[in-house]
């Protein structure tokens, strides 16, 4: 559904603490959702306005001994969620993206190291939070949502980027990865809270 960075269940190099969750969780892995247009793409909206992309950066809760025993567990994740709108080009952003080249088609693995996920965040760290799911499949409900409320840029070049990779294996007839994110749900009773006024 998308690419994702993974980091080992013992890398201790990213952590997440305070805010929300309680205890450490520890980042298992980055991932993007991404439209084929500028105004669709994100998994969340700010008073009914879509970002044509949304960063994951999925962390489990390491009171549990790996991520497998943690993702089913109700206090088991925790994902950051940011924003990214189209403005000037990211140098941060620029060092995943020209990664994308060696695995444009499917199935596809590289290398991708000496990278600080610390500086896809935005400036400022205010948040919504809100109790939900993981946005695919098995859709568990273990994850402590953290959605940054200050999107970080992104160039129509870079967007571009994201909608060069391919669904498909190589061989077979292209098919490009966009739209690839779930719409955002009902909230079903959930209460979404901030950390700012």
């Amino acid at each position: 559904h998308s690419f994702q960075v993974d980091f080992t269940d013992d890398d201790n190099s990213s952590t997440l603490a305070g805010g929300p969750v309680t205890g450490v969780y520890r980042l298992r892995q980055f991932h993007f959702h991404w439209g084929s247009s500028d105004d669709k793409g994100s998994e969340h909206t700010i008073a009914g306005t879509k970002f044509p992309c949304e960063l994951h950066l999925v962390h489990w809760n390491t009171k549990y001994p790996n991520f497998g025993e943690a993702a089913s567990k109700p206090d088991g994740l925790a994902v950051v969620g940011v924003f990214l709108k189209i403005g000037a080009a990211n140098p941060r952003l620029q060092k995943v993206l020209d990664a994308l080249d060696d695995i444009k088609s499917k199935g596809r693995q590289t290398t991708f190291a000496n990278f600080d996920p610390k500086t896809l965040l935005p400036t400022s760290l205010d948040f919504w939070t809100y109790e939900g799911s993981l946005t695919t499949p098995p859709l568990l409900e273990s994850v402590m949502w953290i959605v940054l409320k200050e999107p970080i840029s992104v160039s129509p070049a870079q967007m571009a980027k994201f909608r060069s990779l391919l669904f498909t294996p190589e061989g077979e007839s292209p098919c490009s990865m966009v739209d690839n994110f779930r719409p955002p749900q009902p909230l079903k009773g959930r209460k979404v809270r901030a950390s700012f006024k």
